[in-house]
């Protein structure tokens, strides 16, 4: 899911000329990372992560909630970014894009979004 609108709005709201912006997601079964937004690239994602970490591997979680596939998946893809702020918006590249990548749902997330920095 591409977030970088809400992160967006945020730093706009936070009144932070220059500094960071902290993004990160309070759920175990959900990562975040940067990329391009592009439909073939992100079934791309789907299908190396699935890949790499198959769904109903025999992996000992499944006993308590059956979706260890999505606990490891989140473990790579990571659960927080660091982003450059400069006068007031997200300094990012063309082709970046924040993503929230649910492993585990749909379900209802949350996401943290901090701003630090020099006031404007």
């Amino acid at each position: 899911m591409d977030v970088t609108a809400r992160v967006a709005e945020v730093v706009k709201r936070s009144g932070v000329a220059n500094g960071l912006a902290v993004v990160f997601t309070t759920h175990t079964t959900t990562g975040l990372f940067l990329n391009e937004h592009e439909g073939g690239l992100e079934d791309d994602f789907e299908r190396v992560l699935a890949g790499l970490v198959p769904p109903a591997a025999g992996y000992r979680h499944d006993r308590v909630d059956d979706n260890a596939a999505s606990h490891i998946q989140s473990a790579l893809l990571g659960t927080s970014l660091a982003l450059p702020v400069t006068d007031g918006e997200l300094d990012l590249g063309v082709w970046q894009s924040v993503f929230l990548a649910e492993r585990d749902g749909p379900r209802r997330r949350t996401l943290v979004v901090k701003v630090m920095g020099d006031p404007r």
